[in-house]
């Protein structure tokens, strides 16, 4: 049996994956701006389940929700930071106060709870850390500008975050999620104030992402238990078919252009 600590457990990933972990048997503290939205769950699962009230961009809420986890259920095995929101528009239309909480809940709120957990993790010698990332942490897109730098920062220091813990027994995983049914680019994402000589990108971005795949968050599920339970875990997996076969062309792309200048980056070299 693991005790988990996921943040966002209202719904899509959050949700999902809370009920999978509860119905195999094991405890989940589920955090969410409204614990109300869990008590269905409750009912069901009882003494499984503690819901919190937390809103992740606050640092102190954050530290003292991870500790009531703790001392409530006297462990913690695995941390999902999944809390976060899309935010649509272009860089030249996105506001300060929209970029600033975008970045403050998908970034610094992984950072806060992170933080607050490693003292417990490093204390009982294991643990492992789930950071939910997107496609969107591995390459940028248009229109999704300041959601890709919270993606991507998160990217960043959940890979330093994996070889400075390594030593303690704490394992860390970056969840790369592509196209999924949630609620991720509906009534919980935010879209700045639109500049219309950016509709003609828009509205092409709009008819591309028409043919993406979109895969089913409950499918997750699965594959998420399998990550959990592995001995050696990977420090990144992609999450569905659009992920497997976007994240290598991205790769790819960028190899051919550094090969292409690689004679203009040695040369500074004085060589």
């Amino acid at each position: 049996m693991k005790t988990w600590f996921i943040t966002g457990t209202s719904r899509g990933f959050g949700r999902e994956w809370t009920q999978a972990a509860l119905e195999r048997g094991d405890r989940v503290a589920a955090t969410a701006r409204n614990p109300d939205r869990l008590n269905d769950l409750v009912e069901q699962f009882s003494d499984q389940i503690l819901p919190l009230r937390l809103d992740v961009s606050d640092r102190a809420a954050a530290l003292a929700a991870v500790q009531a986890a703790h001392k409530h259920f006297g462990q913690l095995d695995v941390i999902v930071n999944n809390a976060g929101y899309g935010l649509f528009g272009a860089i030249e239309e996105v506001s300060e106060a929209e970029a600033r909480a975008q970045i403050e809940t998908n970034l610094f709120g992984a950072l806060w709870v992170t933080q607050a957990a490693l003292p417990y993790l490093r204390s009982q010698g294991s643990g492992h850390i789930l950071q939910v990332s997107s496609l969107g942490g591995i390459g940028a897109f248009p229109m999704l500008g300041l959601y890709n730098a919270s993606k991507w920062g998160l990217e960043g220091f959940s890979e330093a975050l994996s070889q400075e813990v390594a030593s303690f027994g704490v394992k860390v995983t970056i969840i790369e999620p592509g196209g999924f049914s949630t609620d991720w680019s509906g009534s919980s994402a935010v879209h700045a104030a639109q500049i219309a000589d950016y509709d003609s990108l828009r509205n092409a971005r709009a008819t591309r992402n028409a043919g993406v795949k979109i895969s089913d968050p409950t499918a997750s599920s699965a594959a998420i238990l399998k990550l959990v339970d592995a001995e050696n875990p990977p420090l990144r997996l992609l999450l569905g078919t659009f992920a497997t076969q976007a994240a290598p062309q991205i790769y790819e792309q960028r190899l051919k252009v550094w090969t292409e200048w690689q004679d203009v980056a040695r040369a500074v070299d004085g060589d």
